[in-house]
């Protein structure tokens, strides 16, 4: 699982900076730098947090962050497309009404 990656792919598809996605999760942002770099695994809760900060369900980054084998039975292509329409999901600034549970 590469969760750092899919947390900087889902920032940059959202437009956001480390400052920005930091404030937002309550997290410092040297510490979300060693997140997306793999220098640390974060508990469950920050991953809740950064999901939330993100505006997207705790499973796509899940999903994005997984590696070859960790999708079980999953076909190859699906999986690619089910990745496609994620990231299309994330293209673009977080709306402005979204209402996050932070």
């Amino acid at each position: 699982m590469n969760i750092g990656q899919a947390i900087q792919l889902a920032r940059t598809k959202r437009q956001m900076t480390q400052v920005q996605l930091a404030k937002r999760a309550g997290i410092s942002v040297s510490y979300l730098s060693m997140l997306e770099r793999g220098r640390r695994d974060p508990p469950l809760s920050t991953l809740k947090q950064l999901a939330a900060a993100l505006v997207m369900p705790l499973e796509i980054l899940f999903f994005l962050g997984a590696e070859d084998g960790e999708l079980g039975n999953l076909n190859r292509e699906l999986a690619g497309q089910l990745a496609i329409t994620a990231l299309e999901l994330l293209n673009g600034p977080i709306p402005e009404q979204a209402d996050l549970p932070l």
